[in-house]
């Protein structure tokens, strides 16, 4: 079995390259994995193992047409992370976002078309169903992004469907909430907000701390993507949820809590522009016909974050400074 995993050595698509090495997910033991990855600011090689005997890096772009149909003939599966992510950055500039996220996109699932891959497995985001003041997003709910990031995510997800609809190609699309873990770049609010406390720097808070995000540890978003690729059916949408919701406020106060600073840290800035209020997804359906449970309980999961960070300053300040190697 051979599977090729873009965005490979950013911070989920790494983890889901370090689990399939592990033998973690059934169905792929002994599995041949490519992980390709542009090696962007948010891609680092350190989050994939140096040398591994089932493992080939290919440090390359999902825009490069050429590349994508040299490379991936011959995979039975592509899991497909690759993905400018960060709605700040897609607020100063959109461009990159629309080429990688669409534009990449679509040049991937070419190449796939051509190449006969036999399963493809697109990871999308909640954001592009916009804000929701209460109650849950099904999968069937409108798309209504409201950052240019969420847009590019909207977009990439209607060329997904076209090609599973007009091509027949076997793919699934999967929305999952915020994601946190090992090896998150520190430019995401609790790998940022967490060096930033470790070094005695102040966090900064967007607005009245108020907007609500569902948060979901990588290890589960990473096996319920491994079940979709298994399990999940042609042109089916997945949310991939951690039942839990705080505002931005609370996680601040866990996170000071955790790391033993006091509420003199928290530097209140100014709001996001069009600053979602609330996310919040119904996974009913990944549980119902997947059999998908989180396992990881938040606390827990946040506790064993803080100290995997606390545990490994050479690499985030690599990441976060430009200290050693950080691509």
């Amino acid at each position: 079995m051979r599977i090729l995993v873009t965005g490979a050595a950013g911070f989920i698509g790494s983890n889901f390259v370090r689990k399939l090495l592990a033998d973690a997910y059934t169905g792929w033991e002994g599995a041949q994995v490519t992980a390709l990855d542009k090696l962007t600011y948010a891609g680092n090689r350190d989050n994939l193992p140096a040398s591994h005997d089932r493992l080939v890096f290919v440090r390359g772009d999902v825009c490069d047409r050429e590349l994508m149909r040299e490379l991936v003939p011959g995979h039975d599966a592509v899991v497909h992370f690759a993905a400018e992510s960060h709605v700040d950055r897609s607020l100063e500039g959109a461009g990159e976002f629309f080429r990688t996220n669409v534009l990449g996109t679509q040049t991937l699932l070419d190449a796939v078309l051509e190449g006969g891959v036999e399963r493809v497995v697109h990871v999308s985001t909640d954001e592009v169903y916009g804000s929701i003041e209460e109650g849950s997003w099904s999968e069937e709910w409108p798309l209504a992004p409201n950052s240019p990031y969420a847009a590019s995510k909207a977009g990439s997800d209607l060329v997904a469907r076209s090609y599973w609809r007009t091509h027949g190609v076997d793919l699934s699309i999967t929305r999952c909430s915020n994601n946190y873990g090992p090896y998150q770049h520190p430019e995401k609010v609790i790998p940022l907000f967490v060096t930033n406390l470790l070094e005695g720097r102040g966090v900064p808070l967007y607005g009245d701390g108020r907007n609500v995000r569902e948060w979901l540890h990588v290890d589960d978003h990473c096996r319920g993507i491994h079940l979709v690729l298994n399990q999940g059916e042609a042109g089916e949408i997945y949310n991939i949820g951690g039942g839990n919701e705080y505002t931005n406020s609370r996680l601040t106060e866990k996170l000071l809590e955790l790391t033993g600073a006091g509420t003199e840290m928290i530097q209140r800035v100014p709001d996001r522009k069009a600053h979602d209020l609330r996310y919040s997804i119904d996974e009913s359906k990944i549980r119902e016909r997947l059999g998908y449970a989180p396992q990881i309980d938040f606390e827990e999961g946040l506790a064993a974050t803080v100290t995997w960070y606390r545990d490994n300053p050479d690499w985030w300040k690599a990441v976060k400074h430009g200290t050693g190697r950080a691509a």
